[in-house]
């Protein structure tokens, strides 16, 4: 499974959707994830692939991490996996 099929599965469990429901221009807002779905998605995609995102779930507008679509996510994603290496 690809970095990119991982974080959708994650979103598309987080949401109660199927994966097929989650597209790469998707917003969290548009797919029914709330400020509580969002942080319970990012401590998910952590632990997934032992990272930490930059990311202040108090001011998640002022966070260094894009959440603006699933795209932006999954590149964010396969930003911080290839800067563990």
């Amino acid at each position: 499974m690809s970095i990119k099929e991982k974080v959708i599965a994650i979103i598309a469990e987080q949401a109660v959707l199927e994966t097929s429901d989650v597209a790469m221009d998707s917003t969290l807002e548009s797919l029914g994830i709330d400020s509580l779905g969002l942080v319970e998605s990012i401590f998910s995609i952590e632990e997934e692939f032992d990272i930490t995102i930059p990311f202040n779930a108090n001011e998640p507008t002022d966070s260094d991490f894009d959440i603006s679509s699933v795209a932006a996510i999954v590149a964010g994603i396969e930003k911080l996996v290839a800067e563990k290496v």
